[in-house]
């Protein structure tokens, strides 16, 4: 009985699960944190790293520079004013806060 293993299913991870996690590496998050946050073993979150190195390259420090292309005229136009409303949006929320946190 000592040498018999248990008859347990093996868990699998689909590929979406496995890039978030390959993506948390490459934001610089350690493994061991990863791992014990997901319950999965460290040397799987290794391997799934290290297949994707060998099937795309080296994965990007979280100090590397990263190239964005530049955008049109009306794209940054829209980004601008979505960042204005989101500003006020928040301005509002953080007055509403105030006001709301004086009566406790």
């Amino acid at each position: 009985m000592l040498g018999k293993k248990l008859d347990k299913p093996r868990r699998k991870y689909d590929a979406k699960f496995k890039n978030d996690v390959i993506k948390m590496t490459i934001s610089g998050r350690p493994v061991q944190e990863i791992s014990h946050s997901l319950g999965i073993n460290s040397n799987m979150v290794h391997r799934w790293k290290s297949e994707y190195n060998q099937s795309l390259g080296a994965l990007p420090s979280p100090g590397d520079v990263i190239v964005i292309p530049p955008v049109s005229g009306a794209e940054h136009e829209r980004i601008k004013a979505r960042l204005r409303e989101v500003e006020q949006e928040r301005d509002i929320l953080k007055k509403a806060l105030g006001i709301f946190s004086r009566g406790i």
